[in-house]
């Protein structure tokens, strides 16, 4: 007989919330990865700000396990869309 998996129960904390971002820095250290997710404007043709509202510290173990569940999204998001481009379109922004 092979064992059940566990039934998982998800619940939001008081303080959960949504929000976007398209700014991700990340800072690695032996223990941990930190992500700092945050907001970019264009304040003037030649100036840039970063608004950053969030940061998260992951064990090394739970980014890898960040990383496969991101690539395999983003595969299927491929699949399905089409190629994810990070060059800009003529006239377009650079995603960094």
């Amino acid at each position: 007989m092979t064992p059940q998996p566990p039934k998982i129960q998800l619940t939001n904390a008081p303080d959960y919330r949504e929000t976007y971002a398209n700014s991700v820095q990340i800072r690695v250290n032996l223990w941990d990865f930190f992500l700092l997710f945050g907001l970019v404007t264009q304040t003037a043709a030649d100036e840039v700000s970063i608004r950053n509202f969030q940061g998260i510290y992951l064990s090394p173990q739970q980014a890898k396990a960040l990383l496969n569940v991101l690539q395999q999204n983003v595969s299927q998001y491929e699949q399905t869309f089409g190629e994810i481009r990070l060059e800009p379109p003529p006239g377009g922004k650079t995603v960094q």
